[in-house]
């Protein structure tokens, strides 16, 4: 074989869904020029994987895109809740849970809020943001083979159009192939976990006439548990498009062929209790719930990401968001590498700081799965239990306690029992409103680009010590008091006390890292801020 044409890149993307273009919008924001492949020839049209969750969409949100895919999300907009019961025509309805958000207290909490977007309408929202930076996507697209050695990462890509081969040179690869990953299985790393969970078969079918058997029961998703028919049924548009999860046991000799047009209408009619109903089936796609993450997110200059290094059972919808979130914690570690502020043992934390999340939150996952039971999943004895609490702490309160973080408390639990968003390092830094120039923005949208300083009226000291640091390591740091003095940059919206949200005082500082999380805090004066600030960023930066 003999490629025809070779690019050089500092980061090659392989694998073009959600984590894929989530990890081109994020470089591209950062500036960072990068090609993405993708062996299909177009992003996904099967709905699934719709639940963004309020962490997802904070990052979204400084990225630019969040106003585009609620755009694509509008028609599920009034679309909350898991309700189970037997049929949709019989009394005996349970909502497991009615509201995301009930009371509304996430809005204390976060300038952001969950999304229901399918993933078939928010991957050409990413595709589209990502191209606007400069991204090079390419479908079609499909990588043949790849080396690396302390340089740099040499592949091999194939244009499945053309036949066409291509070598890319590129400093830095991320895998996010998918749970098959054949990045992950090149790099012979193992898995951990309970494997798979369960089986089932996604029937996208039109039925105009449900949309009144449904009425005004606005859910997500409903668990239909019918022994002799259960499954999962999701709208798509309310009226006449839905989606139906249908139970598969390939262990019991089940094939997809099997799934044949005339038993997936009867299932449907029995599982919903709407025997006369006019179904007509438009695809079927298989899909497997599992329970694994990768010994390893990393070998040399090659990254897992989403389901290559982590796959969850999806009830929470907690498998991509964690995978988005990976792509946001590895990008802004690449390119401060690569351009030089920070050393190459900073891209050691993504492992550090990833993996445990991805632990901790696929336990939750599946425990979920069994405490809503799940139709197909039959859990082990004694899994699951009662009901789960926190999930809001799981999708937005996991902390970092050892990685790229000075001051964490190395026993901080990855996922606590209750939200702790107060400023400590290795948690995602506290949200507050504030008046910026006459504009109302939160705290979370200064982060993206930079660390950033914050200190409160009396910290100018802090000030004096970022432009110390700016000089001596060459990177981007934005220092910003806090107050309603009259050289105070950000002042906080009328009765909010900025110091006592972040753990601090006036004269204190809180260190932020580009992807918003807290990267040290100094809870009052220090007798040399420069000498602090430089200590702290040798550690964080690998520069020491």
């Amino acid at each position: 074989m003999n490629p025809t044409a070779e690019d050089r890149v500092p980061v090659l993307i392989v694998g073009g869904s959600l984590v894929g273009l989530s990890a081109s919008l994020f470089l591209g924001r950062l500036g960072v020029r990068h090609l993405l492949v993708e062996k299909h020839s177009d992003t996904s049209r099967h709905p699934r994987g719709r639940g963004n969750n309020v962490r997802t969409m904070e990052l979204y949100r400084v990225a630019g895109a969040e106003r585009q895919i609620r755009e694509a999300a509008s028609v599920l907009a009034d679309n909350h809740g898991i309700l189970q019961a037997p049929s949709l025509t019989g009394d005996d309805q349970e909502w497991l849970f009615k509201e995301i958000d009930p009371g509304g207290g996430l809005a204390r909490i976060s300038p952001a809020a969950w999304c229901l977007c399918s993933q078939n309408d928010l991957e050409p929202v990413l595709v589209g943001s990502a191209r606007a930076l400069g991204g090079d996507l390419r479908f079609s697209t499909e990588l043949i083979s790849f080396d690396q050695d302390a340089h740099g990462v040499t592949a091999v890509v194939k244009n499945r159009e053309t036949g066409d081969h291509t070598t890319v040179q590129a400093d830095y690869l991320i895998a996010a192939d998918g749970p098959r990953s054949p990045v992950r299985e090149r790099l012979g790393f193992g898995q951990t976990g309970p494997g798979d969970l369960f089986h089932n078969v996604s029937i996208t079918f039109r039925a105009p006439a449900l949309a009144d058997v449904v009425g005004d029961r606005r859910f997500i998703a409903c668990y239909l548990t019918n022994p002799e028919a259960d499954g999962a049924l999701l709208p798509v548009d309310n009226e006449a498009d839905w989606v139906f999860h249908a139970p598969w046991h390939p262990d019991q000799g089940e094939t997809l062929e099997d799934f044949t047009d005339e038993r997936c209408i009867d299932h449907i009619r029995r599982a919903t209790g709407v025997l006369d109903l006019d179904v007509e089936i438009t695809g079927k796609a298989p899909w497997h719930a599992a329970e694994r993450v990768a010994e390893r997110y990393a070998a040399g200059r090659v990254f897992l990401a989403g389901d290559s290094a982590h796959e969850m059972s999806p009830t929470g919808a907690f498998g991509s968001n964690t995978g988005i979130q990976d792509a946001h914690n590895l990008a802004w570690k690449l390119a401060a590498v690569l351009n030089g502020s920070a050393g190459p043992e900073l891209l050691a934390t993504y492992e550090t700081e990833r993996q445990p999340v991805a632990r901790e939150t696929s336990a939750r996952a599946s425990a979920r799965s069994a405490e809503h039971s799940h139709p197909g999943y039959a859990p082990a004895p004694g899994a699951g239990g009662g009901r789960q609490r926190g999930v809001l702490t799981v999708a937005l309160g996991y902390c970092y306690p050892r990685g790229a973080v000075v001051g964490a408390d190395p026993e901080l639990p990855v996922v606590p029992d209750q939200m702790r968003l107060t400023g400590e390092p290795g948690t995602r830094a506290p949200h507050m409103w504030l008046q910026v120039n006459g504009d109302r923005r939160s705290t979370l949208d200064l982060y993206e680009k930079s660390f950033v300083l914050l200190t409160g009226s009396e910290g100018e000291m802090w000030r004096t010590a970022a432009k110390g640091a700016v000089e001596q390591f060459g990177l981007r740091l934005d220092c910003y008091l806090v107050g309603t003095g009259p050289d105070d940059d950000l002042v906080p919206e009328e009765g909010a006390d900025w110091a006592e949200k972040h753990g601090t005082t006036s004269e204190g500082a809180v260190l932020v890292r580009p992807d918003g999380f807290v990267a040290w805090r100094a809870e009052g004066r220090v007798a040399d801020p420069e000498a602090t600030l430089r200590e702290v960023l040798e550690s964080l930066l690998c520069r020491s």
